[in-house]
């Protein structure tokens, strides 16, 4: 057995994130870029955005934040925009949700903007709703069943 004489593990080198809570300076958008907001996450590096000037882009997270900057459903984004498609973008930051409520207020992004709300990917888990008070019968469900049951017997030869 070979003996460890490192200092730790990939963990060690990897580092903490001490600047996680630290306060930076806000960014606004300049020419060729767009506030956005995620729509959709498609995997691979990719994400659909809506942009704030009213077109749904499918959008890449480039290479310094993949790993290291999570992006999820509803986040505020700056996206750099490509001049030869229009329909793609490149992801440049993630707006924390301060970040974005102080953009909303300094009037850069519009106030139709709804921040850390979901989208709702229509697949109706909100839309569920149980009615505690209903009555049950225990009758009918035992009606059914027997109706559900069959003998063995009863099955024919295929």
């Amino acid at each position: 057995m070979p003996k460890n004489k490192g200092k730790g593990g990939k963990n060690r080198r990897r580092g903490k994130n001490e600047n996680e809570n630290m306060k930076r300076e806000l960014i606004f958008k300049e020419d060729g870029q767009e506030y956005a907001q995620v729509t959709k996450m498609l995997g691979n590096g990719h994400l659909e955005a809506m942009c704030f000037d009213g077109v749904k882009r499918l959008c890449h997270i480039r290479g310094k934040l993949r790993k290291k900057v999570w992006i999820n459903q509803s986040d505020i984004i700056l996206i750099g925009l490509r001049d030869y498609q229009d329909s793609r973008a490149d992801v440049i930051m993630k707006y924390s949700s301060d970040e974005a409520r102080n953009l909303k207020a300094y009037g850069e992004l519009p106030e139709t903007a709804k921040i850390n709300e979901d989208f709702g990917d229509g697949d109706g888990e909100d839309m569920i709703t149980f009615d505690h008070n209903a009555e049950y019968s225990s009758s009918e469900d035992e009606a059914d069943d027997k109706k559900d049951e069959f003998d063995i017997d009863d099955i024919d030869d295929i």
